[in-house]
């Protein structure tokens, strides 16, 4: 504990140099932590000191080989820094930004070339990319042309079935109210029907004077009347003969009563149908 509280001691001096350390609570927990900071700064000091020492190095040796580079334009080529002409200045430094552009080792065909083979691989690959992207978005275009097409012809459809189903909606709305009317007349219809079948039990009408009994019965007088018809042939020769007074005195007579009877019927369900009617 009490290595730690030197390290930690040493490390604050260090860092607060002659601001002095600030008071803060001493404990267990404070000194572990502080430790723990002291322990990783110590590393990351080491750390930036081994950088600071490789960049070091590396200016000296980039010093070292600018001067080689200067003797060598010097003595070779009898250049020297202050003696370079504008023009020739801007080629090298278009030469220096091309190697900086291709990311390139040095200036040298060598380098150069490689470089320059590799981006025409990469243009040619682009250019591949490109055409192959311009055929699918030609297709995507030609399939977006149909759905359109498609969602016009949908738009379409929908519209006509709004329509046919407004006039559906119509159509049934008026059968319905169609239906109403008919159950309301069918109810009054029947409320009518029972009304005169009421009147007709309290009036004790017989059965034999009912529509259908009427119908019934001139069915028979019909049926009666195609059978009477071959036996009037049958009497035609005869009409010819003078009856006999007194047979046909009777038989005027029959008929006469036969006739006030049929007038007098006649009389009683005529007034008896107006009786109803009222």
């Amino acid at each position: 504990m009490c290595e730690k509280n030197k390290r930690v001691s040493r490390w604050l001096e260090t860092v607060f140099g002659a601001d002095g350390v600030p008071e803060f609570e001493v404990n267990t927990r404070t000194i572990e932590l502080l430790d723990q900071l002291a322990q990783i700064s110590e590393l990351r000091g080491k750390e930036v000191t081994l950088l600071t020492d490789d960049y070091t190095h590396k200016a000296a040796e980039y010093t070292s080989d600018a001067t080689h580079l200067q003797e060598v334009l010097h003595q070779g080529v009898g250049l020297q820094p202050g003696n370079v002409g504008k023009s020739t200045s801007d080629l090298l430094s278009v030469l220096e930004g091309t190697a900086e552009v291709l990311k390139v080792r040095d200036t040298s065909m060598g380098s150069f070339v490689p470089a320059i083979n590799k981006l025409t691989n990469d243009l040619a690959e682009a250019e591949k990319t490109d055409r192959k992207l311009g055929q699918e978005l030609a297709a995507v275009r030609k399939k977006m042309a149909a759905t359109m097409i498609l969602r016009k012809k949908l738009q379409e459809d929908l519209k006509k079935i709004a329509q046919v189903q407004q006039v559906e909606a119509a159509t049934a709305e008026e059968r319905l109210l169609n239906m109403d009317f008919m159950k309301n007349k069918s109810r009054d219809l029947t409320c009518r029907n029972k009304i005169a079948q009421d009147k007709l039990a309290s009036r004790q009408m017989k059965d034999s004077l009912t529509h259908q009994a009427i119908v019934q019965l001139a069915e028979k007088i019909t049926a009666l009347k195609q059978e009477i018809a071959p036996l009037k042939k049958k009497l035609e020769p005869y009409n010819d003969l003078s009856p006999s007074p007194a047979l046909a005195r009777v038989a005027i007579e029959e008929v006469k009563r036969e006739l006030e009877a049929l007038d007098a019927a006649l009389e009683q369900k005529v007034d008896l149908m107006n009786t109803l009617s009222r």
